[in-house]
Protein backbone atom coordinates (compact mmCIF):
# COMPACT_ATOMS: atom_id res chain seq x y z
CA UNK A 1 0.00 0.00 0.00
CA UNK A 2 1.60 3.13 -1.05
CA UNK A 3 -1.57 5.67 -1.40
CA UNK A 4 -5.43 6.35 -0.98
CA UNK A 5 -5.56 2.75 -0.16
CA UNK A 6 -4.66 1.78 -3.79
CA UNK A 7 -2.85 -1.51 -3.76
CA UNK A 8 0.08 -1.14 -5.50
CA UNK A 9 2.09 -3.74 -8.39
CA UNK A 10 4.70 -5.95 -6.99
CA UNK A 11 6.39 -8.09 -9.67
CA UNK A 12 9.12 -10.59 -9.20
CA UNK A 13 11.45 -7.82 -8.56
CA UNK A 14 13.03 -7.15 -5.55
CA UNK A 15 11.15 -3.96 -3.71
CA UNK A 16 15.34 -2.98 -3.39
CA UNK A 17 15.91 -3.07 -7.03
CA UNK A 18 12.31 -1.07 -7.91
CA UNK A 19 8.91 -0.07 -6.67
CA UNK A 20 6.17 0.31 -8.92
CA UNK A 21 3.69 3.03 -8.11
CA UNK A 22 1.17 1.28 -10.41
CA UNK A 23 -2.25 0.30 -9.28
CA UNK A 24 -2.91 -3.44 -9.20
CA UNK A 25 -5.15 -4.45 -11.78
CA UNK A 26 -4.21 -8.19 -11.61
CA UNK A 27 -7.85 -9.39 -11.14
CA UNK A 28 -9.48 -7.53 -14.28
CA UNK A 29 -9.78 -9.30 -17.66
CA UNK A 30 -8.09 -6.61 -19.92
CA UNK A 31 -6.66 -8.44 -22.66
CA UNK A 32 -7.83 -8.73 -26.56
CA UNK A 33 -6.40 -10.82 -29.16
CA UNK A 34 -4.28 -8.98 -31.31
CA UNK A 35 -6.77 -8.62 -34.20
CA UNK A 36 -9.56 -7.58 -32.26
CA UNK A 37 -7.10 -5.03 -30.08
CA UNK A 38 -5.70 -3.58 -33.64
CA UNK A 39 -8.88 -3.04 -35.20
CA UNK A 40 -10.05 -1.21 -31.71
CA UNK A 41 -6.74 0.90 -32.11
CA UNK A 42 -7.12 1.24 -35.29
CA UNK A 43 -10.57 2.26 -35.01
CA UNK A 44 -9.66 5.02 -32.49
CA UNK A 45 -9.54 3.56 -28.98
CA UNK A 46 -6.46 4.06 -27.29
CA UNK A 47 -4.19 1.38 -26.97
CA UNK A 48 -3.93 2.06 -23.09
CA UNK A 49 -7.46 1.23 -21.88
CA UNK A 50 -6.48 -2.81 -22.97
CA UNK A 51 -3.79 -5.23 -23.24
CA UNK A 52 -2.46 -7.83 -25.63
CA UNK A 53 -2.18 -10.99 -24.81
CA UNK A 54 0.59 -11.98 -23.75
CA UNK A 55 3.12 -14.29 -26.33
CA UNK A 56 3.99 -17.49 -25.44
CA UNK A 57 7.21 -17.59 -26.70
CA UNK A 58 8.07 -20.98 -28.87
CA UNK A 59 11.38 -23.29 -27.74
CA UNK A 60 12.80 -21.61 -30.85
CA UNK A 61 12.60 -18.24 -29.95
CA UNK A 62 13.33 -18.55 -26.46
CA UNK A 63 16.68 -19.83 -27.45
CA UNK A 64 17.01 -16.81 -29.80
CA UNK A 65 16.90 -15.33 -26.69
CA UNK A 66 19.21 -16.76 -24.93
CA UNK A 67 21.50 -16.70 -28.10
CA UNK A 68 21.15 -13.01 -28.28
CA UNK A 69 21.40 -11.95 -24.61
CA UNK A 70 24.75 -13.85 -24.94
CA UNK A 71 26.26 -12.44 -27.24
CA UNK A 72 24.95 -8.94 -26.14
CA UNK A 73 25.53 -9.06 -22.09
CA UNK A 74 28.67 -6.73 -22.53
CA UNK A 75 27.27 -4.45 -24.97
CA UNK A 76 24.25 -4.16 -22.87
CA UNK A 77 26.59 -3.57 -19.39
CA UNK A 78 28.89 -0.70 -21.36
CA UNK A 79 25.87 1.02 -22.33
CA UNK A 80 24.11 1.09 -18.89
CA UNK A 81 28.01 1.79 -17.24
CA UNK A 82 27.80 4.62 -19.79
CA UNK A 83 24.55 6.32 -18.96
CA UNK A 84 25.35 5.82 -15.68
CA UNK A 85 28.53 7.76 -15.45
CA UNK A 86 26.96 10.38 -17.41
CA UNK A 87 23.81 10.32 -14.98
CA UNK A 88 26.23 10.90 -12.13
CA UNK A 89 28.36 13.35 -13.88
CA UNK A 90 25.35 15.47 -15.38
CA UNK A 91 22.78 14.97 -12.79
CA UNK A 92 24.63 14.78 -9.20
CA UNK A 93 23.98 12.27 -6.84
CA UNK A 94 20.88 13.82 -5.25
CA UNK A 95 18.46 11.79 -8.23
CA UNK A 96 15.87 9.65 -8.00
CA UNK A 97 15.98 7.04 -10.70
CA UNK A 98 12.09 6.70 -12.72
CA UNK A 99 11.75 4.19 -15.08
CA UNK A 100 9.02 4.60 -17.28
CA UNK A 101 6.92 0.87 -17.14
CA UNK A 102 7.67 -1.12 -18.89
CA UNK A 103 10.71 -0.63 -21.19
CA UNK A 104 12.51 1.40 -19.04
CA UNK A 105 12.20 -1.00 -16.23
CA UNK A 106 14.87 -3.49 -15.80
CA UNK A 107 17.17 -0.73 -17.83
CA UNK A 108 16.50 1.24 -14.62
CA UNK A 109 17.60 -1.37 -12.05
CA UNK A 110 20.83 -2.08 -13.98
CA UNK A 111 21.28 1.55 -13.73
CA UNK A 112 20.67 1.70 -9.92
CA UNK A 113 22.38 -1.64 -9.36
CA UNK A 114 26.12 -0.10 -11.71
CA UNK A 115 25.52 3.13 -9.30
CA UNK A 116 25.78 1.13 -6.39
CA UNK A 117 28.64 -1.57 -7.64
CA UNK A 118 30.87 1.64 -8.77
CA UNK A 119 30.07 4.62 -6.54
CA UNK A 120 28.30 2.98 -3.42
CA UNK A 121 25.33 4.73 -3.75
CA UNK A 122 21.79 3.27 -2.52
CA UNK A 123 19.75 5.49 -5.22
CA UNK A 124 15.96 5.50 -5.02
CA UNK A 125 14.54 3.79 -7.90
CA UNK A 126 10.71 3.59 -9.08
CA UNK A 127 8.49 2.57 -12.13
CA UNK A 128 5.66 4.82 -13.27
CA UNK A 129 3.22 4.57 -16.33
CA UNK A 130 3.58 7.29 -19.40
CA UNK A 131 1.09 6.79 -22.13
CA UNK A 132 1.66 8.17 -25.90
CA UNK A 133 -1.12 11.31 -25.90
CA UNK A 134 -2.13 10.94 -22.56
CA UNK A 135 1.18 11.85 -20.57
CA UNK A 136 3.14 10.61 -17.47
CA UNK A 137 1.25 9.72 -14.71
CA UNK A 138 0.76 12.50 -12.45
CA UNK A 139 -0.37 11.26 -8.92
CA UNK A 140 2.86 9.00 -8.92
CA UNK A 141 5.01 12.00 -10.29
CA UNK A 142 3.38 13.92 -7.03
CA UNK A 143 4.34 11.37 -5.09
CA UNK A 144 7.69 11.47 -6.06
CA UNK A 145 8.10 15.07 -5.81
CA UNK A 146 6.53 15.03 -2.20
CA UNK A 147 8.34 11.47 -0.81
CA UNK A 148 11.68 13.18 -2.41
CA UNK A 149 11.26 16.79 -1.75
CA UNK A 150 14.58 18.51 -3.80
CA UNK A 151 15.50 15.66 -5.63
CA UNK A 152 16.25 15.30 -8.97
CA UNK A 153 13.60 12.98 -10.71
CA UNK A 154 15.83 11.12 -13.74
CA UNK A 155 13.85 9.54 -16.07
CA UNK A 156 14.45 6.58 -17.60
CA UNK A 157 13.64 4.38 -20.87
CA UNK A 158 15.17 1.51 -22.56
CA UNK A 159 15.44 3.10 -26.18
CA UNK A 160 14.36 5.93 -28.57
CA UNK A 161 12.29 4.92 -31.73
CA UNK A 162 10.66 7.89 -33.29
CA UNK A 163 10.98 9.69 -30.45
CA UNK A 164 7.26 9.38 -29.25
CA UNK A 165 7.94 8.92 -25.55
CA UNK A 166 10.77 11.82 -25.33
CA UNK A 167 8.16 14.24 -26.72
CA UNK A 168 5.79 12.82 -24.38
CA UNK A 169 7.60 13.37 -21.38
CA UNK A 170 8.59 17.22 -22.69
CA UNK A 171 5.25 17.67 -23.06
CA UNK A 172 3.80 15.92 -19.77
CA UNK A 173 6.45 18.01 -17.96
CA UNK A 174 5.66 21.44 -18.79
CA UNK A 175 1.83 20.60 -18.25
CA UNK A 176 3.20 19.43 -14.63
CA UNK A 177 4.82 23.04 -14.17
CA UNK A 178 1.76 24.59 -15.12
CA UNK A 179 -0.64 22.94 -12.92
CA UNK A 180 1.62 22.51 -10.13
CA UNK A 181 4.45 24.82 -10.34
CA UNK A 182 7.35 22.18 -9.97
CA UNK A 183 10.35 21.93 -12.94
CA UNK A 184 10.73 18.41 -13.82
CA UNK A 185 13.70 17.82 -15.83
CA UNK A 186 12.42 16.20 -19.24
CA UNK A 187 15.79 14.62 -20.61
CA UNK A 188 14.95 11.26 -20.80
CA UNK A 189 18.00 8.70 -20.32
CA UNK A 190 18.26 5.58 -22.16
CA UNK A 191 20.30 2.65 -23.20
CA UNK A 192 20.33 3.02 -26.92
CA UNK A 193 19.45 6.03 -29.04
CA UNK A 194 18.82 5.41 -32.85
CA UNK A 195 16.73 7.96 -33.24
CA UNK A 196 18.41 10.33 -32.16
CA UNK A 197 16.19 11.43 -29.33
CA UNK A 198 18.18 11.95 -27.04
CA UNK A 199 21.07 13.72 -25.24
CA UNK A 200 21.43 11.18 -22.69
CA UNK A 201 22.37 7.99 -23.65
CA UNK A 202 24.67 4.39 -23.50
CA UNK A 203 24.87 4.23 -27.65
CA UNK A 204 23.66 5.17 -30.44
CA UNK A 205 23.71 1.94 -32.09
CA UNK A 206 20.50 0.64 -33.00
CA UNK A 207 21.26 -3.07 -31.87
CA UNK A 208 18.69 -5.64 -30.16
CA UNK A 209 18.31 -4.98 -26.49
CA UNK A 210 17.66 -8.52 -25.16
CA UNK A 211 14.83 -7.75 -22.32
CA UNK A 212 13.09 -6.31 -25.57
CA UNK A 213 12.88 -9.81 -27.17
CA UNK A 214 10.22 -10.65 -24.40
CA UNK A 215 7.12 -9.43 -22.60
CA UNK A 216 6.66 -9.49 -18.55
CA UNK A 217 8.62 -12.59 -18.33
CA UNK A 218 11.32 -10.34 -18.12
CA UNK A 219 10.25 -7.02 -17.11
CA UNK A 220 8.99 -8.44 -13.80
CA UNK A 221 6.04 -10.41 -14.79
CA UNK A 222 4.17 -7.27 -15.15
CA UNK A 223 1.90 -5.78 -17.92
CA UNK A 224 2.53 -2.99 -20.08
CA UNK A 225 0.55 0.16 -18.10
CA UNK A 226 -3.29 0.43 -18.20
CA UNK A 227 -5.27 3.85 -17.94
CA UNK A 228 -8.89 3.05 -18.49
CA UNK A 229 -11.31 5.42 -17.10
CA UNK A 230 -13.56 2.09 -15.87
CA UNK A 231 -10.78 0.80 -13.35
CA UNK A 232 -8.88 4.12 -12.72
CA UNK A 233 -10.45 7.04 -10.94
CA UNK A 234 -9.01 10.41 -10.61
CA UNK A 235 -6.52 9.57 -7.32
CA UNK A 236 -5.24 6.59 -8.72
CA UNK A 237 -1.96 5.86 -10.43
CA UNK A 238 -2.39 3.95 -13.86
CA UNK A 239 -2.90 0.52 -13.70
CA UNK A 240 -0.94 -2.49 -14.24
CA UNK A 241 -1.78 -6.60 -14.25
CA UNK A 242 0.98 -8.85 -12.55
CA UNK A 243 0.75 -12.61 -14.57
CA UNK A 244 1.53 -14.55 -11.20
CA UNK A 245 0.91 -17.85 -13.48
CA UNK A 246 3.82 -17.05 -15.66
CA UNK A 247 6.07 -17.13 -12.44
CA UNK A 248 7.87 -20.62 -13.91
CA UNK A 249 8.81 -19.37 -17.43
CA UNK A 250 9.95 -15.59 -15.40
CA UNK A 251 13.43 -14.60 -16.41
CA UNK A 252 13.40 -11.10 -15.20
CA UNK A 253 16.00 -11.49 -12.27
CA UNK A 254 17.94 -13.64 -14.32
CA UNK A 255 18.75 -11.51 -17.27
CA UNK A 256 19.21 -8.81 -14.65
CA UNK A 257 21.82 -10.77 -12.73
CA UNK A 258 23.91 -11.99 -16.25
CA UNK A 259 23.86 -8.25 -16.89
CA UNK A 260 25.48 -7.07 -13.32
CA UNK A 261 27.98 -9.56 -14.15
CA UNK A 262 29.31 -8.25 -17.20
CA UNK A 263 29.63 -4.91 -15.61
CA UNK A 264 33.68 -5.75 -13.66
CA UNK A 265 35.41 -6.82 -17.26
CA UNK A 266 32.95 -4.44 -19.14
CA UNK A 267 34.89 -1.73 -17.07
CA UNK A 268 37.31 -0.64 -19.76
CA UNK A 269 35.16 -0.84 -22.58
CA UNK A 270 32.94 1.56 -20.29
CA UNK A 271 35.47 4.17 -20.23
CA UNK A 272 36.24 4.02 -23.62
CA UNK A 273 32.81 4.13 -24.81
CA UNK A 274 32.36 7.37 -22.02
CA UNK A 275 34.69 9.03 -23.42
CA UNK A 276 33.54 8.49 -27.42
CA UNK A 277 30.27 9.68 -26.52
CA UNK A 278 31.45 12.32 -24.67
CA UNK A 279 33.40 13.90 -27.82
CA UNK A 280 30.44 13.49 -30.17
CA UNK A 281 27.61 16.38 -30.11
CA UNK A 282 24.50 15.04 -28.30
CA UNK A 283 22.26 17.36 -29.34
CA UNK A 284 19.16 15.62 -30.75
CA UNK A 285 18.39 15.86 -34.36
CA UNK A 286 15.54 13.45 -34.68
CA UNK A 287 17.31 12.06 -37.72
CA UNK A 288 15.48 8.82 -37.58
CA UNK A 289 12.44 10.85 -38.18
CA UNK A 290 13.42 11.70 -41.86
CA UNK A 291 13.51 7.46 -42.42
CA UNK A 292 10.56 7.84 -41.10
CA UNK A 293 9.03 10.03 -43.65
CA UNK A 294 10.49 8.23 -46.83
CA UNK A 295 9.06 5.06 -45.45
CA UNK A 296 5.86 6.82 -45.18
CA UNK A 297 5.78 8.36 -48.56
CA UNK A 298 7.07 4.98 -50.39
CA UNK A 299 4.67 2.72 -48.87
CA UNK A 300 1.75 5.24 -48.67
CA UNK A 301 0.86 5.07 -45.16
CA UNK A 302 -1.27 7.56 -43.80
CA UNK A 303 -0.37 7.37 -40.18
CA UNK A 304 2.30 7.11 -38.87
CA UNK A 305 1.80 5.61 -35.70
CA UNK A 306 1.78 1.93 -38.12
CA UNK A 307 5.78 3.16 -38.43
CA UNK A 308 7.59 1.22 -35.82
CA UNK A 309 11.62 1.94 -36.29
CA UNK A 310 14.67 0.10 -34.21
CA UNK A 311 15.11 -3.52 -33.75
CA UNK A 312 13.22 -2.89 -30.50
CA UNK A 313 9.95 -1.40 -32.02
CA UNK A 314 10.21 -4.22 -34.94
CA UNK A 315 10.13 -6.66 -32.21
CA UNK A 316 6.84 -5.54 -30.17
CA UNK A 317 5.08 -5.50 -33.60
CA UNK A 318 5.99 -8.53 -34.31
CA UNK A 319 5.05 -9.81 -30.45
CA UNK A 320 1.39 -7.98 -30.41
CA UNK A 321 0.56 -5.93 -33.51
CA UNK A 322 -0.56 -7.02 -36.88
CA UNK A 323 2.33 -6.68 -39.22
CA UNK A 324 1.81 -6.16 -42.43
CA UNK A 325 5.74 -6.13 -43.30
CA UNK A 326 8.87 -5.72 -42.11
CA UNK A 327 11.96 -3.76 -43.66
CA UNK A 328 15.22 -4.56 -42.78
CA UNK A 329 18.63 -2.72 -43.75
CA UNK A 330 20.68 -5.95 -44.62
CA UNK A 331 18.80 -9.49 -44.81
CA UNK A 332 22.25 -11.06 -43.89
CA UNK A 333 22.34 -8.86 -40.68
CA UNK A 334 23.43 -11.71 -38.07
CA UNK A 335 21.83 -9.15 -35.06
CA UNK A 336 18.00 -9.48 -36.43
CA UNK A 337 18.00 -13.40 -36.20
CA UNK A 338 15.04 -13.06 -33.32
CA UNK A 339 13.21 -10.77 -36.45
CA UNK A 340 13.50 -13.13 -38.73
CA UNK A 341 12.60 -15.96 -36.50
CA UNK A 342 8.91 -13.87 -35.25
CA UNK A 343 8.24 -13.03 -38.99
CA UNK A 344 8.64 -16.48 -39.87
CA UNK A 345 6.55 -17.76 -37.09
CA UNK A 346 3.74 -15.01 -38.15
CA UNK A 347 4.43 -15.56 -41.49
CA UNK A 348 5.09 -11.93 -42.10
CA UNK A 349 7.45 -10.87 -45.12
CA UNK A 350 10.69 -9.04 -44.65
CA UNK A 351 12.06 -6.97 -47.14
CA UNK A 352 15.09 -5.28 -47.29
CA UNK A 353 15.36 -1.56 -47.81
CA UNK A 354 18.28 0.13 -47.24
CA UNK A 355 17.61 4.06 -46.80
CA UNK A 356 16.88 4.21 -43.15
CA UNK A 357 19.14 5.02 -40.40
CA UNK A 358 17.94 2.33 -38.27
CA UNK A 359 18.71 -1.81 -39.00
CA UNK A 360 15.07 -2.66 -38.96
CA UNK A 361 11.72 -1.08 -39.16
CA UNK A 362 7.53 -2.70 -38.51
CA UNK A 363 4.85 -1.87 -40.53
CA UNK A 364 1.29 -2.58 -39.23
CA UNK A 365 -1.25 -3.67 -41.49
CA UNK A 366 -3.87 -0.95 -41.60
CA UNK A 367 -7.07 -2.48 -41.10
CA UNK A 368 -8.38 -1.85 -44.90
CA UNK A 369 -5.16 -3.64 -46.12
CA UNK A 370 -6.32 -6.72 -45.02
CA UNK A 371 -7.08 -9.26 -47.53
Amino acid sequence: MIKNNVQTVEGSYSAEDVIFLLKDLSSVHLEKNTDERERAIQQGIHYSEMLPVEYQPTKEYLQLFYESLDTYKQKVATAVGVVSELIMEEKGRDIVLVSLARAGTPIGILIKRYIKRVYGETIPHYSVSIIRGRGIDENAILYLTKQHSGKRLVFIDGWTGKGAISKELTRSAHLFKEKHGIELDDELAVLADPGHCSSLFGTREDFLIPSACLNSTVSGLVSRTVLNDHWIQDDDFHGAKVYKELADQDLSNDYIDVIVNEFKEAAPLIKQAKADVKKINRTPTWQGLHSIETIQKEFGIEDTNLIKPGAGETTRVLLRRIPWKILVKDQEDARLKHIFQLAKERNVPVEEYKKMSYTCCGLIKPMEKKQ
